[in-house]
């Protein structure tokens, strides 16, 4: 558990140093819940985003616009397959982490972690992909989704670019 922890603040750390190197943002003002981009630069921020095939909208709330971008929430819920043995399950939790890690590396994630309690749902990875094909493929290749301990269940997900976990 310990490890899982540290791997999700990893890779939301990895994440979020990713897309401030890839993004031709120019940061105004940091509040405490998002951070705002000039206007003139949300235009041509979100025609690179579309020209990459990301579902994106802007809108204006006062002095601001926000510019939403889709990401894809995937749930980790447990799979139909949890019988393999404590030395098998160790290498597949090894295997497991190992991919989370070279997801966010790559940023194709930008925020990954387990849940707090022993329910069904196991964990959550929100996916920066330009389609839900592609964040299913790589949810799905996973070696606990592999090997059946792990299924996926993904949901389309909204936010404005910058935006801040409180």
């Amino acid at each position: 558990m310990k490890n899982l922890v540290v791997v999700a603040i990893l890779s939301l750390f990895l994440s979020c140093d990713q897309s401030a190197n890839n993004s031709s943002e120019e940061i105004v003002e940091n509040t405490k819940d998002t951070t705002v981009i000039k206007s003139a630069d949300v235009k041509s921020i979100e025609e690179d985003l579309k020209k990459k095939g990301y579902q994106t909208f802007s809108y204006k709330e006062g002095d601001t616009t926000y510019l939403m971008q889709q990401y894809y929430m995937v749930f980790l819920k447990s799979g139909p397959e949890r019988s393999q043995g404590s030395t098998e399950a160790a290498e597949l939790q090894k295997k497991h982490m190992a991919h989370l890690e070279r997801l966010a590396t790559e940023g194709y994630t930008s925020l990954t972690g387990p849940m707090g309690d022993d329910g069904d749902l196991r964990g959550i990875v929100v996916f920066n992909t330009a389609t839900l094909a592609e964040a299913d493929s790589l949810a799905n290749l996973d070696p606990m989704v592999k090997a059946g301990r792990l299924k996926v269940e993904i949901h389309p997900w909204w936010v404005a670019k910058g935006g801040k976990l409180k």
